[in-house]
């Protein structure tokens, strides 16, 4: 059985290899470590303890959150893809989440031996290999789809509003994998002014969008729905495969930025729109 709490640990293997360890972080530890993104941004705290809160809740189903043991951003995040907040069928495959390598911590080696722990995890589960949804150009809160592509992973599927669906097959069995039907008109059912759709994947997106979006709405008098994806059916049968937070317009995808939802950023990320 899978443990769903694993004990702190250094991933040795990498330690070797790195000679810093990582940490694994479980219902046991959560409340006394950081997740890497937001911890020192007051405004988004609530929405910081709500990602952790989400956190807790999908170490049950298997979800693995992993980090750096330093003060940065570090990380990597998967978990069985049947349980994915992500509107993707992928029997028997683990998902990559959030994962992330900033600042000086770039070009050492952290993202290869993150990346390398998730595939020992798939292999040693029994799993047919690794999926990740990713911007066929480089979209924000994404992994790096260029970087992905030469580790191994190889284009599964695009669809029109410019998200690609990247496998790494362990066998050459495994094609069962696709983008769901939710996702493939590039469109979202609402189509009159600015709809946001996110869940607490993320620890930015719950303070952004009920208020710097809203703020940033208003004040351009553009009409706004928001729409929050609580539970993983509602997740993979969103419009958009970026559920940690994606924008469209008048129906059509715009953007995966949740700087967009800022007065400041709004009209540079999105440009100027009227109804």
């Amino acid at each position: 059985m899978w443990d769903a709490n694993p004990i702190k640990r250094p991933v040795m293997h990498i330690k070797e290899y790195l000679e810093l360890a990582y940490i694994t972080l479980t219902t046991r530890n959560i409340g006394t470590e950081h997740i890497c993104c937001a911890f020192s941004d007051k405004k988004c705290s609530d929405s910081y303890q709500k990602k952790k809160q989400w956190l807790s809740k999908e170490f049950d189903n298997g979800y693995i959150f992993q980090r750096l043991d330093e003060r940065a951003k570090v990380f990597i995040e998967y978990g069985p893809a049947e349980k994915a907040w992500v509107p993707v069928t992928a029997p028997n495959y683990l998902m990559l989440g959030c994962f992330w390598v900033s600042g000086k911590y770039k070009k050492q080696g952290h993202g290869k031996a993150l990346l390398k722990e998730a595939v020992e995890a798939a292999k040693t589960q029994g799993k047919d290999g690794l999926v990740a949804v990713v911007g066929t150009k480089k979209y924000h809160f994404m992994s790096d789809t260029k970087w992905l592509l030469k580790q191994g992973f190889e284009i599964c599927e695009n669809i029109s509003s410019g998200f690609s669906l990247l496998t790494m097959n362990f066998n050459d069995s495994s094609n069962n994998v696709s983008f769901n039907e939710s996702v493939k008109s590039g469109e979202c059912p609402e189509k009159k002014g600015l709809v946001a759709y996110y869940t607490n994947r993320c620890p930015y997106s719950e303070y952004h969008v009920k208020e710097s979006l809203v703020a940033s709405a208003n004040k351009r008098k553009i009409p706004l729905k928001i729409i929050k994806l609580e539970t993983i059916e509602e997740a993979q049968t969103a419009p958009t495969p970026a559920t940690i937070f994606s924008l469209f317009f008048n129906g059509k995808f715009i953007t995966t930025n949740i700087s967009a939802c800022m007065d400041s950023r709004f009209d540079k990320v999105i440009g100027k729109i009227s109804t």
